[in-house]
Order: C-alpha cells, then structure tokens, then sequence
C-alpha cells in the first residue's frame, strides 16, 4: 500500500515491509546541455546525449534508471542540437518529461540545474548527468537510485552522491574526486581522506536547497564545496560497474565493457 506524499515522494504503509519510512522520489532533473566537444566528430552532428553505446542512447540509461526507481516526471535541460534532443525526449515512453530550453545561453551545471527547478514541484528529487551510466545492478534488489534515496537525511546532509571507486570505472580519466568515509561524509579528496571515489553523477537533494542561488550560469561544485565546509556532504558507492564516454576511445572501451557483460546490442 502507498500513501501519496508532499512534494513529489511516497510513503510506503505496507506493514509486511520493516522499513515504512522508505520513499519513492517522484521528480527528477537531468542535465544533458553540455556540447560534447571532447566526443568530437561525432558530436559534431549530434548531441552527446545521444550518442548509441550497446545499441541505446546514453540519456536513456539514465532515463531508464529513474523510471525503475519510481520517477514518473523529468525535466531535461537542451542545448547541444536541441531540435534532436526535443524530438527523441518527446517519444522517450516511461516517464513525463518537460525541456529547459539552454538554447539561447548554457547555463553550466549549477545554473542549468536552478533554471530546470522552475519546472519542477518544490521538495526531494533526483539530479542526474545524461552522459554516464551503470551496468550490474542485482535483480530483486534496490537499485543504486533507490539505495541512494534511501540514504538521504535532509537532518544531516545537503546532498547524497552516488559514488563509484575509481577501480569501477571505464573511460574514467583517473582523477579521483572525493575521500569517501565509513559514516558516508564525503571531503575533497587527499591521501589519506578516506576511500577514493568518483562522482558517478547523481544526487538526492532538496529543491530548497537553492532558494539562494544566483540565476546566471555558475557550477555545481561550489554547492559541493560548500556542503564538504558544512560537513553536510555526503555519499554511498554504486553497485555495479560505471562507465563515462567522453571520447571516441572511450566509447569503444565502453562498447567492449557492454559487450563482454551481455548488455546491449
């Protein structure tokens, strides 16, 4: 049984299940604006979101994972050849999704991000990136989205990333982002700050999160930086294996990966 919620989640009320606190998040942003210059040529007739790896669309990996998690509306923010982004998110089948049109000025992360919030319902939702994704989720178990909704706290955090180690990673260029602690705090990372992960590019936050925000383009990392200061950031490790595709190189590793996994075409 599932009684509806405020702000965009569920509670579940079924006393066969111990934890009744577990919530659905009903809305999701997905930033998918960026121009892709590193996939050059290919980007160069297409949208990077758009690029096919395994025979899918690498937004739809994305798409696809916030669907199974229980989402039911997504804005998707477009720059990049926006008319084909418009086309291919208005047949996309499992969720409701609305377009923060970038055309005219990129917002970067940060910005994109607040200006895709005026089209959402104020309270708890996904962030996503459209252009990274993971295999090897278990079948009959939370998936990665689920776990990490489950692990936010507003009381204690800003934000919750899903994380991966560094050693689970195609494509990834090395650079490890955060110290990862056995509490799930997450800090800058430095030898010695905890395990070494990569931001896997997704977040469960609070819309109000950013009442505050400037309205020009600015990065998401300023709300990272300011929430390891605060000690309110935190994060858990993905299950499974996470690729990036930034290159052409790297899209041929990721195809190899999907390949030997069985995923895909």
């Amino acid at each position: 049984m599932v009684q509806a919620g405020w702000n965009g989640f569920e509670r579940n009320l079924n006393p066969r299940i111990i934890d009744t606190e577990i919530m659905t998040i009903k809305n999701a942003m997905v930033l998918a604006a960026g121009l892709g210059t590193r996939l050059r040529p290919i980007t160069d007739r297409m949208p990077k979101p758009l690029v096919a790896v395994g025979g899918k669309p690498m937004i739809d990996y994305a798409l696809d994972s916030l669907a199974d998690a229980g989402v039911s509306h997504a804005v998707v923010n477009v720059h990049h050849f926006a008319d084909q982004m418009e086309a291919h998110l208005a047949s996309y089948p499992r969720l409701n999704v609305a377009i923060s049109d970038e055309r005219d000025q990129l917002m970067n992360s940060g910005g994109g991000l607040v200006k895709g919030l005026e089209l959402l319902e104020p309270g708890r939702i996904f962030v996503m990136n459209a252009d990274l994704f993971w295999i090897g989720e278990t079948a009959g178990t939370p998936t990665n989205l689920q776990r990490l909704a489950q692990f936010f706290d507003p009381e204690r955090m800003d934000m919750a990333l899903l994380c991966v180690p560094i050693e689970n990673t195609t494509g990834h260029n090395g650079k490890k982002d955060f110290g990862l602690s056995a509490n799930g705090k997450l800090v800058r990372y430095t030898e010695g700050s905890g395990q070494a992960v990569v931001y896997a590019g997704a977040i469960v936050l609070e819309t109000s999160l950013f009442d505050d925000a400037p309205q020009d383009a600015f990065n998401l990392n300023i709300y990272f930086d300011r929430a390891i200061a605060a000690g309110r950031l935190y994060g858990i490790s993905l299950e499974g294996h996470w690729l990036t595709v930034g290159t052409p190189d790297a899209l041929v590793e990721a195809e190899t990966v999907l390949q030997e996994a069985g995923v895909g075409t």
